[in-house]
């Protein structure tokens, strides 16, 4: 495997977590953050905008993971840059999407 393969399941494990929440919240009819809001990333996009937003970044991201290189669930480095970039946009995304929904309150 290159450092190119391991870059590209990096960045595929990120753009797969930044899926989850806009189909979740589009499928169940709820208004979230998107690129496409105003102001882009803090407005409200529709549900429909983030099932769209949401399925366009499997589809990224299983580009990324499956189509290049040869990704291989059994070797520890695959696996490891893919969840990798996947935490990183997960933590990012409870990061900054906290602040709307209540997310960076203390218990």
């Amino acid at each position: 495997m290159t450092w190119a393969h391991c870059v590209s399941y990096f960045f595929g494990g990120a753009v797969l977590a930044n899926a989850v929440p806009h189909l979740v919240s589009g499928s169940m009819g709820r208004a979230f953050q998107s690129p496409f809001a105003k102001p882009p990333g803090e407005g409200l996009s529709s549900s429909t905008v983030n099932v769209l937003w949401g399925t366009f970044n499997l589809v990224v991201g299983y580009i990324l993971v499956c189509r290049v290189g040869d990704f291989d669930l059994h070797d520890s480095l695959d696996v490891g840059s893919a969840l990798v970039g996947g935490l990183l946009m997960s933590l990012f995304a409870a990061h900054h999407f906290g602040r709307f929904h209540g997310g960076r309150a203390s218990s």
